[in-house]
């Protein structure tokens, strides 16, 4: 799928993936760890938002949520009246450089191409701030496919592997790497990383 039928998928199947998440869980509360290490009044992005429930509802007031699906932003403005949100895409996210103290991209990165992912992180490390974190998801294995029938649609998922998303966000600038698993939105364990922009 390229990332135009992606994102289409993304509006067929956002109700879905909404309905199918549970708000709460401990992958949820990594974003408390986030917030106690960010400073007072921290603006925070949430990249690949979707419906807002899970991430974006726990992060600080004014935190930016970006999806590239509408009718995921739509569901975001449901749930999240005053939420700000932004309808937009990791490889080219549209805020200014140095503008944000922490990002967020909870199963997100791996619906871009993998060969992309350097790209999108470093997207992520021109938007924060110098020692800005990252948490998002981290994927563990490498694979690259389109699962039909997820969601009643489908949907591609691709990544390189663990060892080499870490090398890539080495790459990109970050570092002070670590790792936590917990329970993502439909029941399975998945592992997670903070980092922090050198």
């Amino acid at each position: 799928m390229d990332h135009t039928e992606v994102r289409q998928a993304w509006d067929e199947v956002s109700a879905s993936y909404a309905r199918a998440r549970d708000p709460d869980g401990s992958d949820a509360a990594l974003i408390e760890d986030l917030r106690e290490a960010l400073p007072a009044a921290p603006l925070v992005l949430d990249a690949g938002c979707g419906d807002g429930a899970r991430t974006l509802a726990n992060l600080p007031a004014d935190a930016v949520g970006l999806d590239f699906s509408r009718e995921g932003l739509m569901l975001a403005r449901e749930n999240l009246p005053d939420a700000r949100l932004v309808q937009g895409d990791m490889l080219s996210i549209p805020l200014v450089d140095d503008s944000v103290d922490a990002v967020t991209a909870y199963h997100a990165v791996f619906h871009v191409a993998r060969e992309r992912h350097p790209e999108v992180y470093r997207e992520f490390a021109r938007v924060l701030r110098p020692g800005g974190m990252l948490l998002s998801t981290l994927p563990g294995g490498r694979y690259e496919t389109v699962r039909r029938g997820w969601m009643g649609g489908r949907m591609f998922f691709s990544t390189p592997g663990r060892d080499r998303t870490l090398t890539q966000l080495r790459e990109a600038g970050f570092g002070s790497l670590r790792t936590e698993t917990a329970t993502d939105p439909l029941g399975s364990d998945t592992e997670f990383v903070f980092a922090t922009l050198e």
